[in-house]
C-alpha cells in the first residue's frame, strides 16, 4: 500500500513537502510505474491518457537528479505548444517551491527572443520548450545545451504529427552529453517509435489504458440544431445544468469573438482565446481564467492542449471538432482531478455524419438531447 504513495519515494524532502502542499498523498498509475525507473536513470516510452498526472510522473525524476552546483541547463522538456510548454513550468516550479536553488525557464515563439535570451542569461537548470523557438536559440547560439543529460517529450505524438520531427532531431542530435530520453505520449505513432529506436536505450515501455479511475468521467451530450439557434441552447444548458464554469470551443478566431460578445451581452462573464493574440495578451486571459476572474472562456483548439484547470464542470463543442482526436482533448479539459464533467456537441443536420464518426472512432457514448415544451433538454427519442 504504501508503494502508492509519494511519501514512499526515495526523493529530497524538499520535494516531497511541495507534493504534500499541493494536495497529493496517491501516486497516479503513470506516476507509479515511471517516477521509479526514472530516477534509476532508465530511458522510458509511455502512453497514456491526457489528465493522468503525466507532469509529476517525469517532473519529479528530473527534479530530483538536477546538480545546483552546475549553474548550467541539465534537462530540456519539449512541448508542441506553448500553453502547455507554459502549464509544464508553472507545475515544475510549483513543485520546486521549497528548492529555489532550482531554476526552471520556458521558451516558446510568439515571445520577444531579446527577452528570452535574457531570462538565459541569468541561468538555468530545467529548460521547457516549443522545437521551434528552441531552434531559434541554438542557432543564435544563444543557449548552451552541453550539459543536457535529460530529455523529455510530453505530448510526443501531438509534436511530431505537428510537423517537428526534423526539428526533434536536430535538438536530441545536439544534446552530446545526454544520458536519459524519455517519451510521454497519448498514443505511439510511427513517428514516435522511430525516434524511440534512434534515441533510446532499451526503454521502459509504460502503458496506462483509460479504464476507471483512469479515465474522466464524462456525461456526453449532442443536440441537433441549426446556426442561430446555438446562442439560445447555450444560455438555456447553462441555466438547466447550473454551469458556472466552462469552456466553449469554436474552429475559428472569428467565431471565438462573435461567441463571446453574445455571451457578455446576455449578462455571462466571458473572455475569447485564439491564436493570434499576443501571447502577453493570452497569458492575462489565461491567468484570470484559472483564478476564477473569468467565469466561461471561449476558444479555439489552441486552448485544447495545456489548460490544467481541475473545476471546469462544462465543455461546449459550439463547432463540431474538425479532428477525432481533438474532440477527445476538447472535452478532456473537464472531468479533470477524479471529477465529473459534462459535455455537449451542437450540430446540424448536415454534420450527422462527422459526428457519426467521431463516436466510432473514440469508442464515446454520446447521448442526443432535444428540447420539450418547457424549454427544458431530455434524451431524444428518435
Amino acid at each position: 500500500m504504501t508503494q502508492n504513495l509519494f511519501s514512499s519515494l526515495p526523493v529530497s524532502e524538499s520535494i516531497l513537502k511541495a507534493i504534500s502542499e499541493m494536495g497529493f498523498e496517491e501516486m497516479t498509475e503513470i506516476q507509479q510505474k515511471a517516477i521509479f525507473p526514472m530516477l534509476e536513470g532508465k530511458d522510458v516510452i509511455a502512453k497514456a491518457p491526457t489528465g493522468t498526472g503525466k507532469t509529476c510522473a517525469f517532473g519529479i525524476p528530473v527534479i530530483e537528479q538536477i546538480k545546483t552546483d552546475i549553474n548550467d541547463i541539465q534537462a530540456v522538456i519539449l512541448a508542441p505548444t506553448r500553453e502547455l510548454a507554459t502549464q509544464i513550468c508553472d507545475d515544475l516550479r510549483t513543485l520546486t517551491r521549497f528548492l529555489p536553488e532550482v531554476r526552471t525557464v520556458v521558451v516558446y515563439g510568439g515571445q520577444s527572443m531579446e527577452r528570452q535570451k535574457q531570462i538565459l542569461r541569468k541561468g538555468a537548470h530545467i529548460l521547457v520548450a516549443t522545437p521551434g523557438r528552441l531552434l531559434d536559440l541554438m542557432q543564435h547560439r544563444a543557449i548552451s545545451l552541453k550539459q543536457v543529460r535529460i530529455a523529455v517529450l510530453d505530448e510526443a505524438d501531438k509534436m511530431l504529427d505537428m510537423g517537428f520531427y526534423k526539428d526533434v532531431r536536430k535538438i536530441l542530435d545536439s544534446l552530446k552529453a545526454l544520458q536519459q530520453m524519455c517519451m510521454f505520449s497519448a498514443t505511439i505513432s510511427r513517428e514516435v517509435m522511430d525516434i524511440g529506436w534512434l534515441y533510446q536505450r532499451d526503454a521502459e515501455e509504460i502503458t496506462v489504458l483509460p479504464v476507471q479511475d483512469n479515465e474522466p468521467k464524462i456525461d456526453q451530450y449532442s443536440i441537433r440544431c441549426i446556426g442561430r439557434e446555438k446562442i439560445e441552447i447555450i444560455l438555456r444548458l447553462i441555466k438547466q445544468f447550473s454551469v458556472s464554469r466552462a469552456i466553449i470551443f469554436c474552429n475559428t478566431k472569428y467565431t471565438t469573438g462573435m461567441v463571446a460578445e453574445q455571451l457578455h451581452a446576455s449578462g455571462l462573464n466571458t473572455a475569447c482565446l485564439h491564436g493570434d493574440m499576443r501571447q502577453s495578451e493570452r497569458n492575462s486571459i489565461m491567468e484570470e481564467y484559472k483564478s476564477g476572474n473569468i467565469d466561461i472562456l471561449v476558444a479555439t483548439d489552441v486552448a485544447a492542449r495545456g489548460i490544467d484547470v481541475s473545476d471546469i464542470q462544462v465543455v461546449f463543442n459550439y463547432d463540431i471538432s474538425p479532428e477525432n482526436d481533438s474532440y477527445l482533448h476538447r472535452i478532456g479539459r473537464t472531468g479533470r482531478a477524479k471529477k465529473e464533467g459534462i459535455s455537449f456537441v451542437l450540430h446540424s443536420k448536415d454534420e450527422q455524419k462527422r459526428l457519426d464518426n467521431i463516436i466510432h472512432y473514440t469508442h464515446s457514448n454520446i447521448i442526443p438531447l432535444e428540447m420539450d415544451g418547457w424549454g427544458t433538454f431530455k434524451q431524444a427519442t428518435r
